[in-house]
């Protein structure tokens, strides 16, 4: 969208905003400087010999032609039609199969199996009185009660004092991070904790690498989080014990945290603004693709090292990015690195082979004209000098973390019903249940966002998942009350059925809630703090 500035011919006017509705800046001169009268300045009536010191003028106004990047640069190279352009889109979808298996591995990697004593005698036959029917019982896949609940003393006690642990897994692994170290009984806690630690390092490292590729570029970030991911990932299936562990899932998730990131802004930049949704939403198919194709390759790996090994060497070929993939012209242009941009731009030419003669608007002299202008880079706290942009961010940044955490607690909901039901003790069909809803939200954020556009599609979701909490906190209440009469007809079944249904209702909604809160803050938000 072309955006109407009017250029200042003596350059102390008020700055124009820059791409995209970046943070405005204070002017050198201020007012009072811009309302001085021209012409010479005072006598000095101390004496002829002492001169006033001259002012330096403020600093010009960028040409307003060179922040349009939308209206002029864009077109000029071709938009989305040009081949480059459209080589770097597919280059950026690529990882994201990477990046589905490296998200979901936890599943498999941390998945808690079935286990039982295995006798002195070294056969595997069950310890006391339990049979292997008793295995699939429990709630965490064990024949003993979920760790962490009060159990009665000795009973527990003495069925966890056991030397060497007999295991099945489910996850299509013959050996996995629970059953290497015996992380059941009383060091089942370790199990939450290395979960916990991935996620962890994806929050921090979202939040660093952020502000990290705001003032470097995507590029170096989008390279040395390619790097580190390598170094600590293929380590982590060197562990020995479970705390190195964790502690190298961490890092892994920071490094997992400045790819993503990396590649969602430089899709993000490459495109104009009607086409960012459908190409981001292709990149999220293709992450999810990750995520169905991931029990087949545990299956085929059938160790937990093996498996981390193999989600981790496909990075080596994003190695290549530094040769093959440029840095974001938009985050060139927003930060006025016009000598950078120039170069970035004669490449873009040649590779579309578009005739600079073409360049009707004179975006190359004027981007020569500008190329000895320093460097501007903004700082993510002067968002906070604005009028509305940081509530904005505040609020979808509440949003995804509300659509998000609140996806998570329909989840536990789901699964801990069909549990009690015995409608499907399957991981793979759990595995599936939870895909399958995040596919269906994915595809029924298209042609929500088509119809209603994004602040319509996100109202739409977020209203639907405000009912399916209100339900199952109100509904269930109301009829587990009425279950309990002698003549009412209702069972503790059909209280179960409709949380289940309410669950799957509200993980389809807040899964989106919080994908198209993420996508607006990134539209809204300046290309120099994106």
């Amino acid at each position: 969208m072309a955006i109407d500035r009017r250029r200042e011919a003596d350059g102390g006017g008020r700055p124009l905003p820059e791409e995209n509705g970046s943070v405005p800046g204070a002017v050198g001169g201020g007012p009072a400087a811009a309302a001085a009268p021209p012409g010479p300045p005072p006598a000095n009536v101390a004496g002829a010999e002492i001169q006033a010191v001259p002012v330096p003028p403020p600093p010009a106004a960028c040409s307003p032609l060179l922040l349009d990047y939308d209206g002029s640069v864009l077109p000029f190279l071709g938009g989305l039609g040009g081949g480059y352009q459209r080589t770097l889109v597919l280059l950026t979808w690529v990882p994201a199969l990477f990046i589905g298996f490296s998200k979901f591995s936890d599943s498999f990697l941390l998945d808690q199996p079935d286990f039982w004593c295995r006798e002195a005698d070294g056969q595997g036959n069950w310890s006391g009185s339990l049979a292997p029917s008793h295995a699939n019982h429990s709630g965490n896949g064990s024949i003993f009660p979920p760790p962490g609940l009060p159990t009665p003393a000795g009973g527990n006690a003495s069925e966890c004092d056991c030397h060497e642990w007999h295991y099945r897994i489910r996850a299509g692994l013959v050996q996995n991070v629970v059953s290497k170290w015996d992380l059941v009984c009383d060091s089942a806690w370790k199990v939450h904790i290395a979960k916990f630690s991935l996620l962890v390092g994806l929050i921090f490292g979202h939040l660093i690498t952020g502000c990290i590729a705001d003032w470097v570029g995507r590029r170096p970030v989008l390279l040395f989080s390619v790097i580190f991911i390598l170094i600590f990932g293929l380590t982590v299936a060197l562990s020995v014990n479970v705390t190195m562990f964790s502690t190298l899932r961490f890092f892994e998730g920071f490094c997992l945290a400045g790819i993503v990131l990396s590649l969602y802004a430089l899709r993000i930049e490459l495109c104009p603004p009607g086409h960012r949704f459908m190409i981001t939403m292709v990149a999220s198919f293709i992450e999810m693709a990750g995520q169905f194709l991931m029990p087949g390759l545990a299956a085929l790996c059938r160790d937990w090292q093996v498996l981390q090994a193999v989600i981790i060497c496909p990075f080596l070929l994003m190695l290549l990015y530094w040769v093959i993939f440029p840095e974001s012209l938009r985050w060139l242009m927003a930060t006025q690195q016009f000598e950078a941009s120039k170069e970035l731009i004669l490449q873009f030419t040649h590779k579309n082979r578009v005739n600079t003669e073409s360049d009707i608007k004179g975006v190359v002299p004027e981007l020569e004209k500008e190329i000895a202008r320093r460097p501007k880079k903004v700082c993510i706290v002067k968002v906070v000098g604005t009028r509305n942009l940081w509530k904005n961010i505040v609020v979808l940044c509440v949003n995804s973390l509300t659509g998000y955490g609140i996806h998570h607690c329909f989840a536990k909901s789901m699964m801990g019903h069909e549990a009690k039901m015995a409608i499907t003790h399957n991981f793979y069909a759990d595995y599936y249940t939870m895909a399958g809803i995040a596919l269906a939200s994915c595809l029924a954020m298209c042609p929500v966002v088509g119809f209603l556009g994004r602040r319509g599609g996100l109202l739409l979701f977020m209203i639907l998942t405000a009912l399916a909490s209100l339900l199952q906190l109100g509904l269930l209440n109301l009829i587990g009350k009425y279950s309990q009469l002698p003549d009412s007809g209702m069972s503790d079944s059909v209280k179960d059925k409709f949380s289940t249904a309410f669950s799957i209702v509200g993980m389809f909604s807040s899964h989106a809630v919080g994908s198209l809160s993420v996508f607006f803050c990134a539209e809204i938000t300046p290309t120099v703090i994106r």
